[in-house]
């Protein structure tokens, strides 16, 4: 069986912050239809390694692979031109926006133009982000209502609609699932488990292990700026946290240099 190319590939990713060594030399492949989870403990590099990946930080050293082709991703914008959307934690919504106007901020439909200027084509807008919200069977009542009176798990769907809005190849969710109900949670990973159905290839950073257990195809865990274990999500959720755990505490390391003296 010949394996199809991975949508995205990063190699040998090294990345320093003055004298932190925030990335050691991490390589990592999101195949298409896959939901891979990232897990490890705070300052693992989990969340570094997603920026460069979304743009936001420039690596040291290492490559970036899209479909086999290398890119040299320069900008946030660049990466999303390219088709990777990262959903930050704090979600960056606009609280004085309704859906539609989040969903398509800093992407507006520009409808007739006046002199030099656009005007925004605010029916299509809205008749897209409707068309959006029911394909992904997000439980929200309008898309003209204020993101401020939606609900935690309704304002992380709104975010996550809006990074599959435009064609995206990757999608990476930064702990899409922190500081919310036990049942926004379960419609958060109901929405992930949708958007892998429809053909998403995903990306999740966590420290929930049964999030990940619960949607994941893959798990890959970090470990002060190196990757220590990545394996297909199997057994039960307690095997599944035993093995977590011993790898995040650095007990057990898939990729650890012997070396010779």
């Amino acid at each position: 069986m010949v394996e199809s190319t991975p949508v995205v590939e990063m190699c040998n990713i090294k990345k320093n912050f003055a004298a932190v060594q925030a990335l050691k030399g991490v390589s990592l492949a999101l195949q298409h239809n896959e939901v891979l989870g990232l897990m490890g403990d705070n300052a693992a590099g989990k969340s570094t390694l997603m920026k460069v990946l979304s743009g936001a930080y420039i690596p040291d050293e290492g490559e970036i692979l899209m479909e086999g082709n290398k890119i040299n991703l320069t900008d946030p914008l660049h990466a999303r031109r390219l088709g990777i959307e990262m959903v930050y934690q704090d979600l960056a919504l606009a609280d004085n926006l309704d859906v539609t106007g989040n969903v398509f901020l800093g992407r507006e439909v520009v409808g007739k133009q006046i002199a030099s200027v656009g005007i925004m084509d605010s029916r299509k807008m809205e008749q897209e982000a409707q068309r959006l919200v029911g394909r992904l069977k997000i439980d929200i009542p309008s898309v003209r209502l204020l993101v401020e009176r939606l609900s935690g798990g309704q304002r992380q769907a709104v975010a996550i609609a809006r990074a599959t809005a435009f064609n995206s190849k990757v999608i990476i969710m930064d702990e899409p699932t922190a500081a919310l109900s036990v049942a926004a949670i379960e419609k958060v990973l109901d929405l992930v488990r949708e958007l892998k159905a429809q053909g998403a290839s995903i990306i999740i950073i966590s420290h929930r292990l049964e999030d990940i257990y619960a949607v994941s195809d893959r798990l890959i865990v970090m470990r002060q700026g190196r990757k220590v274990r990545d394996t297909p999500v199997t057994g039960t959720i307690d095997e599944f946290r035993e093995s977590c755990v011993a790898y995040m505490i650095g007990a057990r390391d898939d990729f650890a240099k012997v070396v010779v003296e």
